[in-house]
């Protein structure tokens, strides 16, 4: 079984503050064109999408860098409704090469524009900690997993620990044994749209 954990890409999917709205326009249709194509604008960091190094880093490398199987891996659900703690993360029992996905319960908030200001930040102590136990990537139900001046963004991205931000429902997971799969566009790019599903075991 498949769960989708992404936000649909709509013109009025919310983005953050300064990044470019979604355009979501015809190129052609039906009538009189005889096919439909549309023109898609839309910013690296919208809806549910992977940061690469390069978005924090000035030698970091951009998503097309990365081989396809860096975006699968084995999940792990840690519950950060609470707030996050090192406690929490240490129980899920983390290996290398894990999708760690963080449950704040925030994304019942995305049309509210406290998403983009009240969100609970990842402390930096869990990001070491991640580095440390050299999983593949970090994901949250956030906007970001930090505020400026972005220190767990560049840790996590100087430790080669992908972020995926803008996750949904990842209520669904609680207590289950499940494999993540988070497919960024492959662009040259600090960042990009992803569709990211759970497999349930």
């Amino acid at each position: 079984m498949f769960l989708d954990l992404s936000v649909p890409l709509t013109e009025q999917t919310p983005v953050y503050p300064g990044d470019p709205q979604i355009r979501i326009d015809a190129a052609a249709d039906l009538v009189p064109d005889g096919y439909r194509c549309g023109r898609v604008s839309l910013g690296t960091h919208a809806g549910t999408h992977v940061d690469a190094p390069s978005h924090m880093l000035a030698d970091g490398p951009s998503l097309d860098h990365y081989p396809v199987d860096r975006f699968v891996g084995r999940g792990r659900y840690v519950d950060a409704r609470d707030g996050f703690t090192l406690d929490a993360v240490r129980r899920a029992d983390l290996a290398e090469g894990d999708i760690v996905l963080f449950h704040t319960g925030m994304d019942a908030a995305r049309s509210d524009p406290s998403y983009f200001t009240d969100f609970p930040a990842l402390p930096l102590e869990i990001a070491d900690y991640l580095v440390e136990r050299r999983v593949s990537m970090a994901g949250v139900d956030t906007c970001s997993v930090d505020h400026e001046p972005f220190e767990v963004h560049r840790a996590l991205l100087a430790g080669d620990v992908l972020i995926i931000e803008n996750l949904s429902g990842l209520d669904r997971l609680r207590g289950r044994e499940f494999r993540v799969y988070a497919l960024p566009l492959r662009l040259d790019a600090d960042g990009a749209p992803a569709r990211v599903v759970a497999e349930l075991r």
